[in-house]
């Protein structure tokens, strides 16, 4: 049998846009919540260059002060753009921001999970994942988070794959990870000999045999079918509520 894996930030949760510019109101910056979710596209592909580059397997600030260049209504001058980015890293612990379900694909987790898939999570993340992941009440639905901020290792780098695979008790050829970053999910699972579901990716983009380009949940459930996951084909209906208790995960 197979098992999933899926990237955490804007995969199974999007950057809430409105509480990053309540964020930056107090640091008495305007943002408009619209202009920072139409920058945001740009400041991915920012993020990707860093990793291709090698800045970093998480070059957040990197991306962060990237959007706020982009979504900014005027220029910022460095002292404040950097203010503001290192007052968001910093904060990022206690209130992170993404937090935003995106459709459908929390459902898919759950019903993979349901039917005996073994379900992780793979996060070039800051260190409290598990937390997030629980205060949001999803941590039922996930066998395994790797955090690179625990961890110390991170995507695209083969290690934090091969450690979730052995979790997961799964072959790093039986396990299809899913993930929005071209250089960190992508790239980084098929190098580590994965299946790759690239979220809302470029359809253009030639990947190879092993990776397939969704722009939505469907589109991620039709994939895992092409490559053996039979149990991503329908959707079962939602639990009025949330399973008692949580089963044992590693972090």
């Amino acid at each position: 049998m197979h098992a999933v894996t899926f990237d955490f930030g804007q995969t199974l949760a999007a950057l809430d846009a409105d509480l990053t510019a309540a964020r930056l109101a107090e640091r008495s910056l305007s943002f408009d919540p619209k202009r920072i979710e139409v920058a945001l596209p740009d400041a991915w592909r920012v993020y990707d260059d860093a990793i291709h580059r090698g800045l970093g397997g998480h070059p957040w600030k990197i991306f962060m002060r990237a959007l706020l260049e982009r979504a900014a209504a005027s220029p910022l001058d460095e002292e404040a753009l950097v203010g503001a980015v290192d007052f968001l890293w910093s904060e990022q612990p206690r209130k992170n921001l993404w937090r935003r379900p995106i459709p459908g694909m929390l459902e898919l987790a759950e019903d993979l999970s349901d039917a005996g898939v073994p379900v992780g999570i793979i996060s070039n993340s800051e260190g409290r994942l598990a937390e997030l992941v629980a205060e949001l009440g999803w941590d039922d639905r996930f066998l395994v988070l790797a955090d690179s901020g625990r961890l110390g290792m991170d995507k695209p780098d083969r290690a934090i794959f091969a450690w979730t695979a052995g979790r997961l008790g799964r072959s790093l050829d039986r396990i299809v990870h899913i993930g929005d970053s071209l250089a960190a999910d992508v790239e980084g699972a098929l190098g580590a000999g994965m299946r790759a579901v690239w979220f809302g990716g470029d359809p253009k983009r030639a990947l190879g045999e092993r990776a397939r380009v969704a722009k939505d949940a469907s589109e991620v459930r039709r994939a895992l079918v092409e490559f053996g996951v039979a149990a991503a084909s329908e959707r079962v209906p939602t639990r009025a509520s949330p399973r008692p208790g949580s089963r044992s995960r590693s972090t």
